[in-house]
């Protein structure tokens, strides 16, 4: 989904560097992560993180990823993109627990 010039597939053992990279990450991040998702339970008290989080999301996909696939696209698409941000966070938010690596690589094997 990247944009690349180069169709070369990820091998395993660097697929499985960079979900402890991200679990690691989320660790740290995680009262962000978690501040985000509150922020979209309670939307009229709390737009202003969500809407600044989604509007970087987006930003990000756009800088970073191929516009034409259909998977970008639909995450783009604002009115369908809000349960893969709020799925993609709740899943960052439960990789700081000891299982957080298996959880991660299976949540991206499903995608």
């Amino acid at each position: 989904m990247r944009k690349s010039y180069v169709n070369n597939n990820i091998k395993v053992n660097q697929f499985d560097a960079l979900i402890k990279i991200t679990v690691e990450m989320s660790k740290y991040l995680y009262p962000y992560i978690r501040e985000i998702l509150k922020s979209k339970e309670d939307i009229k008290e709390n737009s202003i993180i969500w809407n600044d989080f989604n509007k970087r999301f987006i930003e990000l996909i756009k800088e970073r990823f191929n516009a034409d696939s259909m998977r970008v696209k639909k995450l783009l698409n604002q009115s369908e993109n809000g349960e893969i941000i709020i799925k993609s966070l709740l899943i960052l938010s439960f990789c700081i627990s000891n299982k957080g690596h298996q959880k991660l690589k299976n949540f991206l094997y499903d995608f």
